[in-house]
Parts: structure tokens; sequence; C-alpha cells
């Protein structure tokens, strides 16, 4: 175990992809830094398991599109495959609707999407409004709500009835992907990637190395571990903003601070990985992806690598990941396997293998796939965030100017933090010298 007084230029806090992408953006201008993470591995919330017949997947971030440049890019410089998800064939909607029914009942949703994204975040009149009672207003037929319903809670993972509407529109404007966002994965694993990055920065990445207390002031900060003092001229906090309220911070943030970090709550997810014998659901024309109306958040698709992984994920989202995450293991099992019998038929039920990863009440990042507001009246919560108090910045996928939630804004939202801090250290380079 280490100790002592360890200091650099800047500290990162949490090597998410947010803290490994803000990481090497510093190296590469030569300053000095240490990366500080409390689990035992990297990624946040991009994380691989074993599964029982020895093959790593991931249970975490997966999956990546052609519209999502940065992360891109990343994959194609560090040597990953690219699968290209499958979806070919029928999709199924559960309770069974006929195909005219449900392009009817898919079509509308997104009509009501696209309604909602035309209003504008600050408009009078929605201010207060939540998701949920915006959408009993609207004059579409009740199975396009429903569908919508299950759209938006299966993304956000959250219940309708805690988002602010303002907030949700401007959060969906800045995902621009004009493919689907489920077009690819990486056969190694998105994990992989993260490991690989992680690679570059040596013995600058510190895992197992939770911060107890961050003390800051004029000269500087001080992050208190149990493997010692790091001191620095600066900090960056690389976690989510509900994970960063929880921080001790010596003195307190400012108020303004502390209610903007406090504005926030982790959506809900399980992710659930079932493996085949082979996909027998393309023998039957139909694509793997199924949506359940009945249950919104429910949501599965084909991530077979090729014809001898065959595999479903199952995505549990919202209010009922919380629901389902009582049930245990042998029941969450059934559970899953009855609504994939139901949808796809009996074959569904002859697995090679069944794993989960519950994030509803994960320690470190609190939840999936990222964290929303919940307070309608914060609009000024992402701003003051961003803005810190010196010498403490924030950054974090739901800051990102563009695909918050995503990797890819994680990527980039690291990178925009580090640049940020880089021009700070050379401007007070540039005054020490001059002497003024």
């Amino acid at each position: 175990m280490k100790s002592g007084i360890e200091r650099t230029d800047v500290v990162i806090v949490g090597a998410g992809f947010t803290g490994l992408s803000a990481a090497l953006e510093l190296k590469k201008a030569g300053v000095d830094f240490l990366l500080l993470e409390a689990r035992d591995r990297v990624g946040g919330r991009v994380e691989s398991m074993e599964i029982g017949l020895g093959e790593r997947v991931d249970s975490g971030g997966q999956f990546l599109c052609e519209d999502m440049p940065e992360l891109m890019a990343l994959v194609e410089a560090r040597g990953k495959t690219l699968v290209e998800t499958y979806v070919k064939g029928e999709f199924i909607t559960q309770p069974r609707m006929s195909a005219q029914q449900a392009d009817r009942a898919y079509l509308g949703s997104m009509a009501i999407r696209d309604r909602m994204n035309a209003i504008a975040p600050d408009e009078p009149d929605i201010a207060g409004l939540t998701v949920a009672v915006w959408l009993d207003r609207q004059p579409d037929p009740d199975q396009a709500k429903a569908a919508f319903r299950s759209m938006i809670e299966g993304l956000w993972c959250q219940a309708l009835e805690k988002l602010p509407l303002w907030h949700l529109i401007d959060n969906d404007r800045r995902i621009t992907n004009e493919v689907s966002e489920l077009q690819y994965f990486v056969r190694e694993t998105m994990q992989s990637l993260a490991d690989d990055l992680a690679g570059d920065l040596g013995d600058r990445v510190r895992l197992n190395t939770p911060v107890e207390t961050i003390e800051h002031g004029p000269e500087g900060v001080r992050l208190v571990s149990a493997m010692g003092v790091v001191e620095a001229r600066s900090a960056l906090v690389a976690v989510p903003p509900m994970t960063a309220s929880k921080l001790d911070f010596a003195p307190p943030l400012p108020a303004g601070l502390r209610r903007a970090l406090g504005v926030w709550q982790s959506g809900a997810v399980i992710k659930v990985l079932v493996r085949y014998p082979s996909a027998f659901w393309r023998a039957r024309g139909l694509s793997g992806v199924v949506m359940w109306r009945d249950l919104p958040g429910l949501f599965a698709c084909d991530v077979s690598k090729d014809n001898d992984h065959a595999a479903l994920v199952v995505f549990v989202g919202g209010p009922l990941a919380l629901r389902w995450r009582e049930l245990g293991d042998t029941a969450l099992r059934a559970e899953v396997t009855t609504r994939l019998k139901d949808a796809l038929g009996t074959e569904a039920a002859d697995m090679l293998d069944f794993s989960y990863r519950d994030w509803t009440h994960d320690r470190w990042s609190g939840g999936g796939y990222s964290d929303l507001i919940v307070d309608a009246t914060a609009t000024d919560a992402e701003r003051i965030i961003l803005a810190g108090a010196q010498p403490l910045h924030f950054a974090a996928s739901e800051l990102s100017p563009s695909f918050p939630g995503y990797i890819e804004g994680a990527v980039m939202a690291g990178r925009i933090a580090a640049r940020k801090i880089i021009s700070g250290l050379q401007s007070a380079i540039a005054t020490s010298a001059s002497g003024s």
C-alpha cells in the first residue's frame, strides 16, 4: 500500500471514459497528472464480465454507431473489430400486434418525439411540466403513447413522472445520430477499449483508490484516500453528477454548486445476456428485437457475435428495473424467460447461459445509463456544474454538448474539460512569468 504525499499538476477523480479521455489529453499536452479510480478496473459504466461459458461479454455500455465520430475513431485506432448488430427480419411487439398496427404505433411514438423536440426547452408554457403530464395532454392514440413511454423509459431508464419535459427535450436534441445507436458493438468488448486507453497512461492510473476527502482552496487541492494524499494545482471530478454530490468536499462547495449537483438522479437498468445454441429467431424471419408495450423499459435485441455465439441482450430499464431487482436470481430468470418465450416461442427457454448485471444501485455510479435532472426548476444546473469552482472542475457524459449519457459524450466531455484545464494552467504560468 502506498502512503505519504504525491504532488502533481492535475488530479482526476474517476477512470470512466470521461476521466480516461481527459487524462490522455493532459498527457498529450505534457501536463503531469494522476488518475484515481475507486473500482478495481477502469471504464466506469462500461464493464465486461465472464459468463458461465467462459466468454467475456459487455455487462455495461456496449453499442455505438457511425454517427459517433470520436468513439468510432478510437475503436479504429485501437484495432477493434466491429460487429454489426443483426436487425433483419420482423420486429416483435408485446402484447402482439399485426405488422400494420406495430408500424402505426412506432410511427406514432416517433411523431410524439418529434413534436416534443420541436418545443424550445425554455418555452414558458412547459415550465414545471413533467414528460408524463405533457404526454397525457397529447391527442395521440393510446398505442402510440404506450410505445413512446416504453421507448423513453427504456432509453433514459427513468420514470416519465420524474423527468422535467424541458430537460428531456434539451437532452434529446443533443443526441444527433441518424442511424441506429445499436448499429455496432465491439467483438473484443467495449471494456477492452477502456483497458487499452488506460494502458497508455501507465502508472498514472491508480485503481482501488476511492477518494475520502477533497480539500480545496486558492493554492490548489488535496485529495485524501486510504492510499495516501495527492496534492495538485487543480482537480477534475470526472464522475456522474449524483456521484459527485456524495463526495466530501472541505470546505463545502458553494451553495449553488451543491444544489446543481444534487438535482440529479441515476437511471435504473438491469442488463441481461442470454446465450443460445443458435440464433433460432433468425430462421423464423425474426430480428430478435422485441419491445414490450405493457412493460415500459423492457427491450431485447440480437447481440450474436457470429453463428457460434448466438445471444440476446435484454434491457430492463426505469421503474421496471427497480421492481425486478427485488425478485432474486431465480425469479428474475423465470420472469425474463417467460417474456422471451411469449415473444419468440418455446425455443427461447433453451438457454446455454443466463447472466445479468444489476446497475440499479451500483456503489460508484449509482445506476445506468446516466443521471438525469429530476428538479423541474433546475434549468441552470449544467451551466453551474461546468463552471466549477476553481481549482475544482467537473465533467461527465451527462454534461457533454453532444451525446449526453453515451460513451461518445463521455469522450467529448473529458477532452473539453482537459483543454479548459490546460488553458488555465498555461495562463497561470504566463501570468507568473510576467511577474504580474
